[in-house]
């Protein structure tokens, strides 16, 4: 990890340009299994665009303390992510901004727009703050990424502008480098990447129930 990059907060985003995929079937049961949760590590230091981003959108930043933080994925919800995912990546015009501000909704945006977006909408309909967070990661080829991580009851998944499917945080091959503080989003935490197990394993866990 290179200091530089936390400290700018600048992100190269890759930018998705299959906006007109169509919509797959997805079924609960592959978010059945034991799954991988995320697991906080020490604090660290929060992008610098995030902070100027929290200046800009002050109500974005504050913790909503919900009873009961992680999102119940059942088919309606599991639905509700996947149309809010797929509308936005369709929404926002993707365009690669370095160094430039966050911001929600914007007719031209980058990954931290998209991701900032699809936060927003989450929070607008009751999710927990500490259910709904930013995080950094690296794709495979060492590119600087941002996406939402959703904490439901059946995993930690992914809303992000490189794909229109809804992902398990361990399914998407991402070098993960930090994510929002649960108990206060204005704080950034680093976290452990997930084992990866093989699609095949994988599949075959599924089948047999574990």
């Amino acid at each position: 990890m290179t200091r530089p990059f936390y400290i700018l907060g600048v992100f190269i985003c890759l930018i998705d340009m299959r906006h007109g995929t169509a919509v797959a079937q997805i079924a609960t049961d592959h978010f059945a299994v034991e799954q991988d949760w995320i697991v906080e590590l020490g604090p660290t230091l929060s992008p610098f665009q995030y902070v100027r981003f929290c200046q800009q959108y002050p109500a974005e930043c504050e913790p909503n303390f919900k009873s009961n933080a992680r999102f119940l994925l059942d088919s309606k919800n599991l639905s509700l992510l996947d149309q809010i995912n797929r509308r936005i990546n369709a929404a926002i015009f993707p365009s690669q901004k370095i160094g430039a501000s966050w911001a929600i909704a914007p007719r031209f945006g980058d990954c931290n727009d998209y991701a900032v977006t699809k936060r927003h909408e989450l929070l607008q309909l009751g999710l927990a703050s500490s259910a709904v967070r930013l995080a950094v990661v690296k794709t495979t080829d060492g590119t600087g990424h941002l996406v939402v991580v959703v904490a439901t009851t059946r995993g930690d998944v992914v809303l992000d502008n490189l794909t229109d499917d809804i992902r398990l945080w361990e399914e998407t091959d991402y070098k993960w480098l930090k994510i929002q503080s649960k108990s206060d989003p204005h704080y950034w935490v680093g976290l452990k990447s997930p084992v990866v197990t093989s699609a095949s394993l994988r599949e075959a866990s599924r089948k047999t129930g574990r």
